[in-house]
This record gives C-alpha cells, sequence and structure tokens, in this order.
C-alpha cells in the first residue's frame, strides 16, 4: 500500500511541477492523475501498483465531504442571509435542468425515430 499511495503522490508531484514550469492554467494535482492516468492505460504493471491505494481512498469517499458540510456550517450565518436567493436558485436551476434533459429526450426520440410500443 506504500508503494501505491508513493506513485500517486510523485505523479502529482511531477503534475505540479509541471504546471508551474510550463505555467498552465490546469491545477498541478490533475495534470498529475492526467498522467497516472495515461500510465496506468499504457502499462498494466503500474495499474496493478496504483490499485490498493485507489481502492482505499475509493472505500472512504465519503469522508471527502465532511470538509465541505463544515464550510457551510461555518458560513451559516452568511448563508442565513441569502437563504431564499439560494434557494429559489437550486430549484429554478434544478426545474431547468429537468426540462433540458426531457427536450433532448424528445428531440433525440424523434431524431432517431423511436416510437412506443403500447
Amino acid at each position: 500500500m506504500a508503494l501505491s499511495v508513493t506513485l500517486i503522490l510523485i505523479f502529482q508531484l511531477v503534475g505540479v511541477a509541471g504546471v508551474r514550469a510550463l505555467g498552465l492554467p490546469v491545477p498541478g494535482p490533475v495534470l498529475g492523475m492526467m498522467l497516472l492516468l495515461v500510465g496506468m492505460l499504457a502499462s498494466a504493471r503500474l495499474a496493478d501498483a496504483v490499485r490498493p491505494a485507489g481502492q482505499g481512498i475509493l472505500t472512504h469517499l465519503s469522508l471527502l465531504f465532511v470538509p465541505a458540510g463544515v464550510g457551510v456550517v461555518g458560513h451559516l450565518a452568511t448563508l442565513g442571509g441569502q437563504g431564499l436567493a439560494i434557494a429559489a436558485a437550486l430549484l429554478g436551476s434544478t426545474v431547468i435542468a429537468m426540462g433540458a434533459g426531457a427536450l433532448v429526450f424528445v428531440a433525440l426520440a424523434r431524431l432517431t425515430g423511436a416510437r412506443d410500443d403500447d
């Protein structure tokens, strides 16, 4: 497991160094993980070496949401004053997204000639 975590951190370090050296507008860890993905696609041995840490991270993925929850609680007073606007934005964006999804579905159904068999 130590090897797999070390490999992940090495790729993250390479990504951070690459972004700083090249001045890319991408976060370094993102570039590092993209390089790791390419490396794992190219080498099954690398993928097998990284697998233990990857599975461990995925097993405990829900813990990564704890900092976001703490941030919300920490700024509760600020959010409380804008609660109605936030609720309206959430409701409105949900309705718009559902409507857009339904319209795309209907358009694709017509385009492909799909019909109801009932």
